[in-house]
């Protein structure tokens, strides 16, 4: 890695500290995992203890799923007005990209019809 332009060391033996995780990195990726847990966290999910991927979200009135992988999200539940939280959330947090409706996911085909949902 380079110096930033301008920027000079005193002698050839310094070095600078990364003070955070850059995108090709082995460990960026186990940092914005841990960075992505935590924020989902303290919005009031709770972690699967069988699958770190999987985040549950039940009230009385709401029931949310959200499953992430690497840095793909699939979001569903109960509740059109609370998933659009979640994203509004998620998106002051890191900028996310909302893709719609979900057709595909990790190889899966999502169809949804007048019978219900099938997953492929």
């Amino acid at each position: 890695m380079t110096l930033p332009p301008g920027y000079q060391l005193a002698t050839p033996s310094q070095v600078c500290k990364l003070k955070r995780s850059l995108y090709d990195l082995k460990q960026a990726s186990r940092q914005w995992n841990q960075e992505f847990t935590s924020q989902i966290l303290s919005y009031g999910f709770t972690q699967s203890h069988h699958d770190n991927c999987l985040f549950v979200m039940s009230t009385s009135d709401v029931f949310l799923v959200l499953i992430v992988y690497v840095d793909d999200i699939l979001l569903t539940g109960s509740s059109e007005e609370a998933m659009e939280n979640v994203k509004r959330f998620l998106d002051e947090q890191f900028t996310i990209k909302d893709l719609s409706t979900a057709k595909y996911f990790l190889g899966l085909e999502i169809a949804r019809s007048l019978q219900g949902m099938f997953i492929t």
